[in-house]
């Protein structure tokens, strides 16, 4: 990469690739630091629909579970869980918020908070050899979500690898969990009891998980926060619902930087063939941005959510067979988070900044959240 787009990167990612898409005048763009974007909506749409495309497993899990049927039942199996953990996730959310101060530091307190509520469906409680605590503190330092800083990220890969050691003994003693899954490890077992998987890989697909889940509800609860603070700077209650906050902060700032392949076979896309090997993406930002098909895109607006005109493509979750499985839980767990911050209470933001700091996904820079009660108000609409 050269020198001057790695800065712009890490200054501004998005404004980067925002300035490249409107230098380029083609539907696809080659990256100055390497692969191809799809710029135009519509080929982006075409080509996350393309079963060309999407042959083979997905890159996500990488070899560590290549089977395209055993990744599909995995992914199944973890959303069956969240799914029916949910009511236990929204009756943790209240401790979880009093427990906040009045000030907080966020992205680092949405993530505390997201683990705090997610706690028992990651490891149950009750499981031996300290691996809770283990994963309570990769929650706070910098392995659920990467870590900003370079001594940072060097810390957080041995609380990993002490993570993983745990849980690999916890998998050894569960190798044959019966009836339904009380936990997400229960549930990697299931699916890879099939395949005589090592415990250190079962051990690795649940950290993978664990980080997948983690990462972008605690970013994308942030940006809710941040974004829809920034946008109501009175002191009373937020006028829209929590629902539509949530979608418009994950349209305006979609927390995946790029949905990209290495293409398995060659791929036809806007009258160019692209051969196997070279990466080929498409930016949900840019996608979420396209005047052409979205009613003022640069604008936060969550009232745009109160009806279905002026929509365009959608994809904070990726698009085809390779979208995240837990999509509908994911909304449903950021829309009850922040339903439960703004309940009785008004929120402000110090320090924000709407530039999205470079990570394995678009995160928010660090904000102080203040949050203060106040009375009930007569109807609650803020879930929508």
């Amino acid at each position: 990469m050269r020198s001057g787009y790695g800065f712009r990167l890490r200054r501004d990612p998005l404004a980067c690739i925002e300035e490249l898409s409107r230098d380029s005048t083609a539907g696809v763009m080659r990256l100055p630091w390497g692969g191809w974007c799809v710029r135009d909506s519509e080929l982006a749409q075409t080509l996350l629909r393309d079963p060309d495309y999407h042959t083979g497993g997905s890159v996500f899990f990488g070899e560590l579970l290549p089977d395209r049927a055993a990744q599909a039942e995995l992914g199944r199996a973890v959303r069956g869980l969240l799914r029916a953990g949910v009511p236990h996730f929204r009756a943790a959310l209240p401790e979880a918020v009093a427990a906040l101060p009045a000030s907080s530091r966020w992205p680092d307190a949405g993530t505390r908070l997201v683990y705090h509520c997610l706690a028992d469906l990651l490891l149950r409680p009750g499981t031996p050899g300290g691996s809770r605590e283990l994963m309570r503190r990769a929650a706070h330092e910098g392995v659920a979500v990467r870590a900003p800083h370079v001594w940072q990220r060097a810390r957080a890969e041995l609380m990993r690898a002490r993570l993983v050691t745990a849980v690999a003994e916890e998998a050894h003693r569960r190798r044959r969990p019966a009836g339904e899954p009380r936990d997400m490890l229960d549930a990697v077992l299931m699916v890879c009891r099939e395949a005589e998987m090592p415990d250190r890989a079962v051990a690795d697909l649940h950290l993978m998980m664990f980080r997948a889940i983690m990462a972008p509800v605690s970013a994308s609860l942030a940006w809710s926060v941040l974004l829809a603070c920034l946008h109501h700077t009175g002191t009373a209650p937020w006028p829209w619902p929590a629902d539509h906050v949530v979608r418009e902060a994950m349209r305006h700032r979609p927390v995946p930087w790029m949905l990209g392949r290495t293409l398995p076979r060659a791929v036809e896309l806007g009258g160019t063939v692209f051969p196997p090997g070279e990466l080929l993406s498409v930016c949900p930002y840019l996608l979420h941005h396209d005047e052409r098909l979205w009613d003022s895109p640069d604008a936060f607006r969550p009232e745009r959510w109160a009806d279905d005109s002026g929509h365009g493509p959608y994809i904070p979750f990726g698009m085809g067979p390779f979208s995240c499985a837990g999509a509908a839980v994911a909304h449903t767990l950021l829309t009850e988070s922040l339903a439960a911050l703004t309940d009785h209470a008004c929120l402000a933001v110090t320090g924000g900044d709407t530039r999205a700091a470079m990570s394995e996904g678009n995160v928010p820079r660090p904000f102080v959240l203040h949050r203060s009660p106040n009375h009930p108000p007569a109807h609650d609409t803020r879930r929508g």
